[in-house]
């Protein structure tokens, strides 16, 4: 029987899911693989680099993709943003910067892994009850704009796509000036 892993380029519908809800969901497993590789062996130091000590480091950016995931969680299973109590635990991690770097530091890989596997746990549960329908619905996207389910869930793999090669870039020049 073949792993997901050994099915990571094939786009297809996955057990237990709708048809598009699975093929989203084998899209987004592919993405979450190649993160961790890209974040793969790192240390608590490594994670926590910054290029020239500035902008963000690979376990901020790893921390918010963790936090987008939960997000979006909220608002599209739940329909509602995010609490008060729900921003504190989650606003670090999403607004990222400096307060960011301060507070998301000196953790090991095994935390970030943790985080991102917790979410991505969490998502695929809530996926369960959804059909493909559901993907279409539509609200509100900011001030002016609408989108739907869809979309927000192609957001959040697409983030973790630039963050990953964000990762990628960082881990090139920590290397390169060693």
């Amino acid at each position: 029987m073949e792993t997901l892993d050994e099915k990571r380029y094939m786009v297809e519908e996955t057990a237990g899911y709708a048809p598009s809800i699975g093929r989203l969901l084998s899209m987004m497993h592919y993405v979450r693989i190649t993160t961790l590789e890209a974040a793969q062996g790192l240390t608590s130091e490594e994670l926590d680099y910054r290029i020239g000590g500035q902008g963000n480091s690979i376990g901020c950016l790893l921390y918010h993709m963790a936090c987008v995931e939960e997000v979006y969680q909220i608002v599209t299973f739940e329909d509602r943003n995010p609490t008060e109590t729900e921003f504190e635990k989650l606003g670090v991690g999403l607004e990222l910067g400096e307060k960011a770097h301060q507070i998301i530091c000196n953790r090991d890989l095994s935390f970030y892994i943790e985080q991102l596997s917790h979410a991505r746990a969490r998502t695929m549960e809530l996926f369960t009850g959804k059909d493909d329908s559901w993907l279409d619905e539509v609200s509100p996207f900011g001030q002016d704009h609408e989108a739907n389910n869809y979309f927000r869930w192609f957001h959040v793999f697409e983030d973790e796509i630039n963050h990953r090669g964000q990762i990628r870039l960082i881990r090139r020049h920590m290397e390169k000036n060693r």
